[in-house]
């Protein structure tokens, strides 16, 4: 179960700080979508990137 919320804990945390960064972004230079669709895909990258660390320490592959 532990495992389960740090998977969805990195997913969801990276995220959603990659969108908020993106919007903010979007918002100072007046970019409308683009650093938005940005930190969308780099949030995910590292939640994937993070999930497959994690799984891997769990199940003990190097």
């Amino acid at each position: 179960m532990a495992i389960t919320a740090s998977i969805l804990s990195y997913l969801s945390g990276s995220t959603i700080v990659g969108v908020l960064f993106g919007r903010w972004l979007d918002g100072y230079l007046n970019t409308s979508p683009i650093f938005l669709i940005i930190g969308l895909l780099l949030g995910l990258a590292t939640g994937v990137y993070g999930m497959i660390v994690l799984v891997n320490k769990y199940l003990g592959d190097d």
